[in-house]
């Protein structure tokens, strides 16, 4: 496995979000269970993970426990910005102001069981506090000691540019797969010009790139892609081409669509890290297999070719949920 650089740190080419052990998808696993699971990510050679404090104390938790034989030899990245509410996980109330920071911070200190985060993000930009005052209490935060480097989450140009002027930032971590492909128009440009390591999230669309989801598949309620209009019936039946391409594509070079999903921005997108999120160590073994995926002269152009066919159908989040949604 080939490194990269991420600000003062070595990481690996994949990195594990532990968003799904416990947030987001309808199920709370198993601690012991999830612990192995990440000991088994690192042995493998991923040495890069991403929680939050938005989902949940558990999560974090988990992961503090899980990387502490080793947590000298791993890069941990949490989130700010972003808390839970007594009315349960999509309860979710923004707030960046700098003494929440300091309060959400020494939480996830605890939790995780360090005295020092490595990355800490903004996981979404508050329009009620002016990005200024973050990138100060940043500064703060990293001359005390607290952290090492910091984040943004989804933050646009004009947040970005703010930002990196008063504190500059190591990592932007924003969505970015096959069917969202918007970071490529002018937020790509600006990280690789300020060397901001880009994380893109959902790298395998929310599991759909997997090809294990069927064209009429449904969700219970408390999986959130149950509201997500790209995965609403009408729409996942039209966005199903998109798989239909990755399986032809899997098929001839004999590979899986996750993987070639993966590999696709590995080739395409030297300076970017795919953040995949998996419980399985089935799946987990699959991803890491997309680093051994070449390409010959000419099949990405084809491949390109072929996805500007599809017309993608739906948007990312629901309209009626604001974008304080975690990944």
């Amino acid at each position: 496995m080939t490194y990269k650089q991420l600000g003062q740190f070595r990481v690996s080419p994949l990195a594990l979000g532990c968003m799904g052990m416990s947030f987001g998808y309808g199920e709370m696993h198993e601690k012991k269970e999830m612990i192995k699971f990440i000991h088994k990510a690192f042995e493998l050679g991923i040495n890069f993970f991403d929680t939050a404090e938005g989902y949940g104390a558990y999560n974090e938790e988990l992961l503090g426990e899980a990387v502490k034989p080793f947590k000298d030899k791993v890069v941990v990245a949490s989130k700010f910005g972003i808390y839970q509410g007594k009315g349960g996980s999509w309860d979710l109330n923004l707030d960046s102001s700098p003494k929440r920071i300091r309060q959400a911070l020494e939480g996830s200190l605890k939790r995780l069981k360090v005295e020092c985060l490595d990355l800490y993000y903004q996981h979404r930009v508050d329009p009620q506090v002016p990005i200024e005052e973050v990138a100060n209490t940043m500064q703060e935060l990293i001359k005390e000691g607290k952290i090492k480097a910091w984040g943004m989450s989804e933050a646009g140009l004009p947040s970005l540019e703010k930002a990196q002027a008063i504190c500059p930032l190591t990592a932007l971590q924003s969505e970015y797969s096959l069917w969202c492909r918007a970071p490529e128009k002018e937020i790509l440009g600006f990280c690789e010009t300020n060397n901001i390591t880009f994380v893109g999230f959902s790298p395998l669309g929310k599991g759909f790139f997997g090809g294990k989801i069927a064209k009429n598949a449904t969700f219970d309620k408390e999986d959130f892609r149950s509201v997500v209009p790209k995965f609403s019936p009408e729409n996942l039946t039209k966005n199903y081409a998109l798989v239909e391409v990755l399986q032809d594509t899997a098929k001839a070079k004999n590979a899986t669509p996750a993987q070639i999903a993966l590999s696709w921005i590995l080739h395409m997108q030297r300076a970017v890290i795919p953040l995949f999120d998996t419980t399985k160590e089935e799946r987990l073994l699959e991803n890491i297999g997309a680093l051994g995926v070449s390409w010959q002269t000419g099949e990405l152009e084809t491949f390109k070719q072929e996805l500007e066919k599809i017309a993608i159908v739906g948007e990312r989040y629901p309209t009626n949920l604001n974008d304080k949604v975690g990944k």
